[in-house]
């Protein structure tokens, strides 16, 4: 909050009672406390996604109160029962979640979908990434296209869940891009993003498809090279890595993040969640988180989200079909 500096003595007094008064209402305007439930284990994405979030709002003065609870199970599933059952017990939670729950409800993964969800709003994308191991005699995305187009199962790609999952989706999507039979790429599934990582590194799979931000943290850490990644256009975060249709590959991919009330909740929660979520935007605090996790803005709330999920929910579905795990 800033007030303009005055020049007259008779009014420094004044100045200074609306800056006081400005600043005390922007603390009582913040929301008593949120309560982030993620529905996986610590150090994955919606995991990085609550906290980080989280971070933001404490630090920024929007949320006096911040909490966390991590609930693995059922591809989800597990959470996302709990907040329907727990509805309107604990008002202020706010469960974090992505493109799965839409993959996970049209495999029947889990009976619920967003429609069973009070939707607040998509906050983040992460796009996707193809990434080798660091001595991997591939150093580009068209030599691993070249040897997938001469032989589709020389080229086994990791992902880090189960086939049909995102990784394998995202995967697919790519290799029709290149020309290819989207039902002829060789997904090798693992039941965690490490497991799939252990995989690349001992040579049982050529590619590993995970998600651009875990693949800024593997490359940091000099493990992998990253060949291209999903999003429009390059990523400040990884300025060398080319995007999929720069290399003339018509196919992009965004991984949205975003939180979802309990059923129930009312208009003028559902409303004050936003509004939080639209300031912290705004913020220095939000700044330093979303440069370091290399995330994009996506901010879509309440109808626009539930707008954008049914559209993701239709081209999702058409892929999934086209792979045989829809009829």
């Amino acid at each position: 909050m800033f007030c303009k500096s005055v020049n007259k003595k008779s009014l420094i007094a004044a100045a200074l009672t609306t800056c006081l008064t400005a600043s005390a209402s922007f603390h009582v305007a913040a929301l008593e406390s949120v309560h982030f439930l993620i529905p996986g284990g610590a150090g994955g994405g919606w995991d990085s996604t609550a906290r980080g979030t989280g971070e933001a709002l404490s630090k920024a003065g929007l949320v006096d109160s911040i909490s966390y609870e991590n609930m693995s199970g059922g591809g989800g599933g597990k959470a996302i029962a709990h907040l329907i059952e727990t509805a309107g017990q604990k008002t202020d939670t706010l469960m974090v979640n992505s493109t799965p729950i839409v993959i996970r409800s049209l495999s029947k993964v889990f009976p619920q979908s967003f429609r069973d969800l009070t939707p607040v709003a998509a906050t983040i994308g992460d796009f996707g990434a193809f990434v080798v191991k660091k001595d991997s005699k591939y150093s580009s995305f068209e030599q691993v296209v070249a040897d997938y187009k001469a032989d589709p199962r020389s080229i086994k790609i990791a992902g880090g869940s189960a086939r049909g999952s995102m990784d394998h989706l995202v995967a697919a999507m790519a290799f029709k891009a290149t020309g290819g039979d989207a039902r002829q790429v060789r997904y090798v599934a693992y039941d965690a993003g490490g497991k799939a990582m252990a995989g690349l590194l001992s040579g049982e799979t050529q590619l590993l498809s995970t998600g651009f931000s875990e693949a800024l943290a593997l490359a940091e850490a000099g493990e992998v090279r990253i060949l291209v990644m999903t999003g429009d256009e390059r990523n400040a975060a990884a300025p060398d890595v080319p995007t999929l249709k720069e290399l003339g590959y018509d196919a992009t991919f965004v991984n949205w993040r975003g939180f979802f009330a309990a059923p129930g909740t009312s208009d003028s929660q559902k409303a004050e969640f936003v509004k939080t979520l639209e300031k912290m935007y705004q913020t220095d605090e939000w700044e330093t988180v979303r440069a370091r996790n290399g995330w994009v803005e996506i901010f879509k709330p309440d109808a626009q989200f539930i707008s954008f999920l049914e559209q993701q929910e239709k081209e999702v579905g058409d892929l999934m079909r086209e792979l045989g795990f829809l009829k």
